[in-house]
């Protein structure tokens, strides 16, 4: 539960979430997977959760896997998001994490 205080500034809490894993799947050459990425890692500078980063190029069965879908992101190893990650919806799946969700 956000305090008053934080509320009132607009500063969000620190999560605990050393525990969590979150992968993106992403293309060399993917405008959406450089956003995406960007965005994770504000996330991940706020709540320090381990952020793991694989280019599908690499391997040709996540290529088979994922195709055009990029990015892909997977948050303890279920796929969250297509193509764009909501901040929003991102939030609330990170508080729903630190509360063992």
């Amino acid at each position: 539960m956000l305090s008053l205080l934080s509320r009132w500034t607009g500063q969000k809490p620190r999560l605990d979430l050393s525990h969590l894993e979150v992968t993106v799947y992403t293309r060399a050459q993917c405008c959406c997977c450089h956003k995406a990425e960007e965005l994770l890692r504000e996330y991940q500078g706020r709540h320090r959760f381990t952020l793991r980063t694989v280019d599908i190029d690499a391997d040709p069965a996540l290529v088979a896997l994922h195709g055009t879908e990029v990015p892909v992101v997977a948050v303890g190893g279920k796929v969250r998001f297509k193509g764009v990650v909501n901040p929003v919806l991102f939030e609330r799946l990170l508080v729903g994490e630190s509360q063992g969700h």
